[in-house]
């Protein structure tokens, strides 16, 4: 910690005297100026927006190169490269007309390009966007980008699954940190509130070579709000109203910034009753309160920029275990429950060396869980995390038209049990990792290849636990370390025009986590005995994705398919016995596959500029090598939406109408302990806008999810078990406004 603190002090004190700027004047293709153009430096967390003329001003820039995106809704977003070397730098931009969506800068891939630069297909999901869609978490907001689904626990326990991969499976960072917080369990949600979220980027297939263990099925990275631009402030109010849980949110923000000292502050408070399902019963003990805290400073000035950013969320989540009992609209929590503090500090700072950057990222997270069942004042089951993370990435000088980096990544990690019960036992986990990764461009084509070493180290204590039936159980210590090497290659390229095709060849790979190595007894929501292995081995997985986009100015086609062979499949599987009167359920290996894709298009037809058609299906099938399918695969989907675009006047800016039809195809495909799920159709409507009112700008959002009131249940529902149906209607308002 004190190495922390030195490094820190360090980056607050290193400086030197250019005084840099970039300037210019933004305009359309008829040369008018174009005001409110969000212009923005991500490399030093730096942006404007262009004034009335057209004009804008970015100061304090440090020497070497700097990318700069303009971007403006209806326009097609463009990125510039300018170096710097003790000059201020005049760049003016002309932007040309789009209907399709923004072209984004991608943070969770090495070399942060636009989208259409990238060599590894990356879905973004902006946090405007989730709002539109009604959304209740961020787990369940995600959900609407194509190949990306969540097993759920009744509306407030989500866990990602990226293309039938979920648990440890898929990486999860925020605030350009690696978040970790128990994930091995299906009732460990997120524990981030989706307020002070910017955007989401999902890596779909293996990123280990970016992002080390447990990357092996994808990432999900949450981009944070950015800071006001230099010489602004702003406060913001947000307030969701949900009438299925007679939920609230209610978030308030404050944003100020000079030419070199960013600050921002947001507070969250969030609550719902049990969720009603379409036969107007409500679901016992689902209920959950959630209180979130983010705050960030930011300071940027010559040669270097320094990011520190703090998110705190308690949780507190009823656990539904006796189906549907005594209805109540009551917010007071029923045994068993959980209380959850989650703490991430994480500090980001950029050093530019002129040709050459050096990235130095540190983490902390802290996650304390408690779990108390029936008349226990002090949790039954408690579990403090703690997760030291650095990342440190040298930018080289650019070689021609090859760009090279080199890293190295790691974690400290410790797992201590304050409760009576136990679920996993105390351990410390290390990892170090080294990588390189190079990219190169010509003409019409890019390529872009990397190598990576891991080392996991896990070492865990013994412990002797007798339960309440005075049954021992024992936890043997488990000293444990794992290596694995890893590749990628892809190739990205425009085949004719206006067709671009991306190849991806990648390897993974994921050590055993605690929960597959130790566990021995019942966990509160699971319903089974679990009884860990440790012999079991890393899991391995070699995957081949191939993505083609046909893309014209009113029409839009895209194909994404991967074949993922994993070596050494970690899955649990029921034994057949019995244990304290629950199954006994073991984790085993097996080489398995999945495989599937996303297909779609988006038509914007002329001349109705105001009209689009979107269509997306996503599939994916998981086998194991005997033949027998694998568990948590979700159903097939079909996702149509039709979308209207309008302005009312000076009064209803940025307007948008939507009805979307989802349709589920029934899951028969499933593992010998799951059961099959038909096939259902969801309707969702959504309407809303910009209202002006004076200075004073309103965004309004009004959602209506699952509007006929569909009875249905998701295959990927822990609830399944239970009959219990997923929610039904549930209209959603939300008013958001800045001052």
């Amino acid at each position: 910690m004190k190495t922390f603190i030195k490094l820190l002090f360090f980056i607050a004190i290193y400086s030197v005297n250019a005084q840099n700027s970039i300037s210019g004047k933004i305009t359309d293709s008829n040369n008018n100026p174009l005001f409110g153009v969000e212009v923005y430096a991500s490399e030093i967390h730096k942006g404007t927006t262009s004034k009335i003329d057209g004009t804008y001003v970015i100061n304090n820039i440090p020497n070497g190169k700097i990318n700069v995106t303009f971007t403006y809704l209806g326009f097609k977003t463009a990125t510039k490269l300018v170096i710097v070397s003790n000059n201020s730098i005049d760049l003016n931009i002309t932007l040309k007309e789009t209907p399709f969506e923004l072209d984004e800068i991608i943070i969770s891939t090495p070399f942060n390009k636009l989208q259409s630069e990238n060599v590894m297909k990356v879905e973004k999901f902006s946090a405007k966007e989730m709002q539109k869609m009604g959304s209740t978490t961020l787990s369940e907001g995600i959900t609407n980008i194509a190949g990306v689904s969540q097993i759920s626990t009744g509306t407030s326990i989500g866990k990602p699954v990226i293309r039938g991969l979920s648990g440890n499976r898929v990486v999860v960072y925020t605030q350009g940190t690696r978040l970790e917080n128990q994930q091995f369990g299906g009732e460990h949600g997120l524990g981030i509130n989706g307020e002070g979220i910017g955007s989401v980027e999902v890596i779909k297939g293996p990123a280990s070579l970016l992002y080390g263990s447990d990357a092996l099925g994808g990432v999900l990275y949450l981009n944070p709000e950015k800071f006001a631009s230099a010489n602004e402030h702003s406060f913001l109010f947000n307030q969701k109203y949900f009438s299925n849980t007679l939920g609230s949110s209610s978030s308030i923000a404050g944003k100020v910034s000079s030419e070199s000292w960013k600050f921002l502050a947001r507070g969250t408070y969030a609550f719902h009753s049990d969720y009603k399902i379409p036969t107007n019963q409500r679901v016992t003990n689902t209920r959950f309160k959630e209180k979130d805290l983010k705050a960030g400073i930011g300071y940027s000035k010559n040669n270097f920029t320094s990011e520190l950013r703090y998110n705190f969320n308690n949780s507190k989540l009823g656990l539904p275990e006796d189906g549907i009992q005594a209805q109540s609209t009551s917010l007071n929590l029923l045994e068993p429950f959980q209380v959850i503090d989650n703490h991430v500090l994480s500090s980001h700072n950029h050093f530019f060396f002129g040709e050459s950057k050096l990235d130095i990222d540190l983490g902390y997270t802290f996650n304390d869980r408690q779990e108390f069942e029936e008349n226990e004042n002090e949790a039954a089951l408690r579990m403090k995390l703690k997760t030291y993370t650095y990342n440190v990435k040298y930018h080289f000088p650019k070689i021609g038209d090859i760009e090279i980096l080199s890293g190295v990544q790691g974690l400290h990690q410790t797992n201590t049990n304050f409760g009576e019960e136990l679920l996993i036992p105390d351990a410390k986990i290390n990892d170090i990792g080294v990588f390189t990764t190079a990219n190169y461009v010509w003409n019409n084509s890019t390529l872009q290849a990397g190598v990576r070493f891991d080392n996991r180290n896990i070492n865990t204590k013994k412990h002797e636990v007798t339960d309440d039936d005075d049954n021992l159980r024992i936890f043997d210590a488990v000293d444990k370390s794992y290596n694995s090497f890893t590749a990628s290659l892809g190739f990205k390229t425009i085949l004719l025009e206006n067709l671009t095709t991306r190849i991806n060849l990648a390897t993974g790979f994921r050590a055993p986590n605690l929960a597959e190595l130790t566990s021995n007894g019942v966990h509160e929501g699971t319903n089974r005995f679990e009884k860990g292995n440790n012999n079991l081995k890393n899991e391995k997985n070699a995957q081949i994705d191939l993505s083609l986009e046909y893309k014209t100015e009113h029409f839009e086609l895209f194909a994404n398919g991967f074949y993922n062979h994993l070596n050494d499949y970690i899955f649990i599987t029921p034994t057949g016995e019995v244990e304290d009167e629950n199954p006994v359920y073991n984790y085993v290996q097996e080489d398995s596959k999945l495989y599937g894709g996303e297909f779609g298009f988006h038509l914007h037809p002329h001349p109705l500029d105001w009209l689009h058609l979107e269509s997306t299906f996503e599939m994916v099938t998981g086998k194991q090598k005997n033949g027998n399918y694998l568990p948590l695969v979700p159903a097939n989907t079909w996702k149509n939406t039709l979308r209207t675009e309008f302005n009312v006047s000076q009064w209803l800016q940025q307007a948008y109408a939507f009805a979307s039809l989802q349709s589920t195809f029934a899951q028969n495909n499933v593992s010998n302990f799951e059961t099959k799920t038909p096939s259902y159709n969801l309707l969702n409507l959504g309407f809303g806008g910009d209202i002006i009112l004076g200075k004073t700008k309103l965004s309004t959002s009004l959602s209506v999810n699952n509007l006929l009131d569909k009875k249905y249940i998701n295959h990927l529902s822990r609830l399944k078990a239970d009959g219990i149906f997923n929610q039904g209607r549930n209209i959603v308002l939300g008013v958001n406004f800045a001052i």
